[in-house]
């Protein structure tokens, strides 16, 4: 498997927490030779952001089976049933805000990775793909992301 590095958040964020991030203002700057690349997003409202999140660490034994945030009023549940940052591969993906984009940079709102966090694409949002009507999700997660955004 390879994977490259496209580019880097520029944040005020420089911790992880688990709430306020709907409105954190950041620029996700290319690596040299990709700005091309941006040609035509800026016609998009939104994006999907795929990152890597270096600083998060998993467990196998703590972290496999757990409650989210280890948060006493959450349900103990899988690693691949939350969005926990601590993941066997430590890949977030975020829809995002773009307020615009210039040159090798984007500006978006919304992303929730810390300053310095890779970036390893970045792909418009398209409702016929990204937006599924009537989905479904447990009644805990209302009140896990109460907050967050």
């Amino acid at each position: 498997m390879d994977l490259i590095q496209i580019g880097s958040v520029k944040s005020p964020q420089t911790e992880a927490v688990d709430e306020g991030w709907g409105n954190v203002v950041a620029e996700i700057e290319l690596q040299k030779g990709l700005g091309a690349g941006l040609q035509g997003l800026s016609e998009f409202s939104h994006a999907l952001v795929v990152f890597f999140m270096h600083e998060a660490r998993f467990d196998w034994k703590n972290d496999v089976l757990r409650r989210p945030r280890g948060l006493d009023d959450m349900p103990e549940i899988g690693i691949f049933a939350q969005r926990a940052r601590s993941r066997p591969n430590s890949i977030g993906v975020s829809a995002v805000e773009i307020i615009g984009v210039e040159g090798d940079i984007v500006r978006v709102r919304g992303l929730d990775a810390i300053d310095g966090t890779p970036i390893l694409d970045i792909k418009p949002y398209f409702p016929v793909y990204d937006y599924v009507e009537n989905a479904r999700v447990p009644a805990w997660v209302d009140r896990l992301m109460e907050g967050y955004f």
